[in-house]
């Protein structure tokens, strides 16, 4: 049994003092709920179950754009009410381990996945020796927790693929796609593609895009001839590509869920910054060239907790799960230089964050965490500025106008992310640690005590 030290104690005794100090003086609007969960959160103990929700590029800048526009400068995101609130650092790191100060999604999901910094591009393994590093998604299989990994990006993208897969680099996606990863492929006698090694996992549930990865043959070993999908299939998932599908499976079997041939479709559209600004745009909000039967993130999230805990119902486990769901398009958007597709994604990953806290509202035993990998573009800048970049001027929720700016980049070139420490925030047993400013890479230690994890 862990028996909290006297400096713990000591540290939860100022926390819980400070804390409803702080509470006193929050108005409504307000990060703290009231000052019991607060207190509650402040301590330790062992997590049933953890969700983690990633923002994909979402910075504070990022934050604040969906805030301002979607319910005001004065309102407050679901991700804005956790009682607990800190940052994080997001270097990375070269070959000989000095800093690399802007990381890739990556390293910095290699960071959270492992607590070991590596080298951006590689996914959980070292940064020198190129060795794969047990991640938080394995050591929960090995614990007996039910596992999921939910994204809006292809399932073999960086951010999904560090919890389940380790390779040398990002790009080896599909069994066709292993160029860079000589020594990975299965003729080698490495574990194969990204894809390859997340259905061979057996992780319980896979939810995301990135079908024509799946769609790949297989090109050597057991499962040669067949595609990754036909090879999950032998494994015993149940394929799903639509939200009738999603809706349909049963709780027992692993599910693969795959919602698009690449990244699933933004939600929101509207026109890109350019060069000189645009004419001031509201976002429209319903993608044209997003399909109807696609699951919201909301969705996919619902899904995956409802399966995850009948599973461990269905075993009489006294261990929950371990979730990961990534918000990926805000990143991919800002790249693009696309204000009002950024939104929408950072609106439909806040509704995710509700459905999480809604989950821990009845399950005090869930330790809840919201975060970035890395910070990016958008900034929010006065609308007689002329910036030299990109920029945009949006016309709010509120009716007033908002001017953003991407300059991180040559026009006409992806714009790119920043070294910025990003916000990380919390709730539910061990949610403490996120206060204050950490690393990144202490999310690892984070979520491995509150699941006890061996």
């Amino acid at each position: 049994m862990h028996r909290p030290t006297r400096r713990h104690l000591t540290i939860a005794t100022a926390l819980v003092a400070a804390t409803t100090a702080a509470v006193a003086v929050t108005t409504a609007a307000g990060a703290f709920d009231n000052a019991q969960q607060a207190k509650d959160a402040i301590k330790g103990g062992k997590a049933k179950n953890v969700i983690l929700l990633i923002g994909d590029g979402m910075g504070d800048s990022e934050i604040t754009l969906a805030r301002d526009y979607t319910v005001g400068a004065n309102g407050r995101l679901n991700m804005d009410k956790f009682p607990l609130t800190g940052a994080y650092t997001t270097y990375a790191v070269h070959a000989d381990g000095t800093p690399d100060y802007v990381t890739d999604s990556a390293a910095s999901g290699t960071g959270w996945a492992t607590g070991v910094k590596t080298v951006n591009g590689r996914i959980s393994k070292t940064p020198g020796t190129d060795k794969p590093v047990k991640t938080l998604l394995e050591l929960a299989q090995k614990n007996g927790y039910a596992t999921g990994d939910v994204t809006t990006a292809e399932l073999t993208d960086a951010t999904p693929a560090v919890l389940a897969s380790h390779a040398t680099d990002r790009s080896c996606q599909g069994p066709a796609d292993m160029a860079k990863c000589p020594a990975d492929t299965i003729a080698a006698g490495g574990p194969g593609s990204i894809a390859e090694q997340e259905v061979n996992h057996k992780v319980d549930v896979l939810i995301g895009g990135g079908k024509q990865r799946f769609d790949q043959k297989v090109t050597d070993g057991k499962y040669k001839g067949l595609t990754v999908t036909e090879q999950a299939k032998k494994l015993g998932y149940q394929v799903v590509t639509d939200k009738a599908g999603l809706k349909g499976v049963k709780s027992g079997k692993p599910v693969l869920g795959l919602f698009a041939n690449g990244n699933v479709p933004v939600e929101w559209t509207g026109k890109a910054a350019a060069v000189g600004g645009t004419d001031a745009q509201r976002c429209v909000t319903s993608n044209p060239n997003r399909p109807s039967t696609t699951p919201s993130l909301a969705d996919s999230a619902s899904k995956a907790i409802q399966l995850l805990e009948a599973k461990q119902k269905q075993k009489h486990s006294k261990q929950g799960f371990f979730l990961q769901i990534e918000g990926a398009s805000i990143d991919k958007q800002d790249h693009a230089a696309d204000p009002c597709g950024q939104i929408g994604e950072t609106a439909a990953f806040d509704r995710a964050v509700k459905i999480a806290r809604d989950y821990a509202a009845k399950h005090p035993d869930t330790l809840v965490v919201t975060t970035a990998d890395h910070g990016h573009t958008s900034q929010i800048v006065p609308l007689e500025a002329t910036p030299p970049g990109l920029s945009s001027t949006l016309v709010t929720n509120e009716g007033q106008q908002l001017k953003v700016n991407y300059s991180t980049n040559t026009p006409g070139q992806s714009q790119e992310h920043t070294g910025t420490q990003v916000r990380i925030a919390a709730q539910g047993p061990e949610a403490y640690r996120v206060l204050g400013l950490t690393n990144q890479t202490d999310l690892f230690t984070t979520i491995r005590q509150a699941l006890r994890m061996r």
